[in-house]
């Protein structure tokens, strides 16, 4: 599975989408595949929330979504990455599951711009 009709969503679309800063319309879209890295689903579900309501909607949305484990091949490309570039490892797992699977990559994370062979789609909330 490839192409622009799959996602990969960042950490930060899931936590803007639970405080109500984007909305579902304008994010989900009809035949469009929605994805998240392993690590953004140990992420958020380490994420101290301050309302229940919201752990409760976060389960149910994570619930939703392919969830894509870290292979040995998503581990080179994090490797080329924080060798090439400041990076944190969370992101850079994020980052090279986009770019191993050939997924768009929503987020709201400006220094992801300047990645060359990424597909994003970048939300300012």
């Amino acid at each position: 599975m490839s192409g622009n009709n799959h996602i990969l969503l960042d950490s930060n679309i899931i936590i803007y989408l639970s405080q109500k800063k984007l909305s579902i319309d304008e994010i989900f879209e009809d035949n469009k595949h929605y994805s998240i890295s392993l690590i953004t689903y140990m992420e958020i579900l380490s994420y101290n929330f301050p309302l229940k309501e919201e752990e409760q909607f976060i389960k149910k949305l994570l619930s939703l979504f392919e969830i894509i484990d870290i292979t040995q091949k998503i581990a080179q490309e994090v490797i080329v990455l924080k060798k090439s570039r400041k990076i944190k490892l969370p992101d850079a797992i994020i980052v090279a599951t986009a770019l191993v699977y050939n997924y768009t990559l929503y987020t709201n994370d400006k220094q992801l711009h300047t990645l060359e062979n990424l597909n994003i789609k970048y939300f300012n909330c």
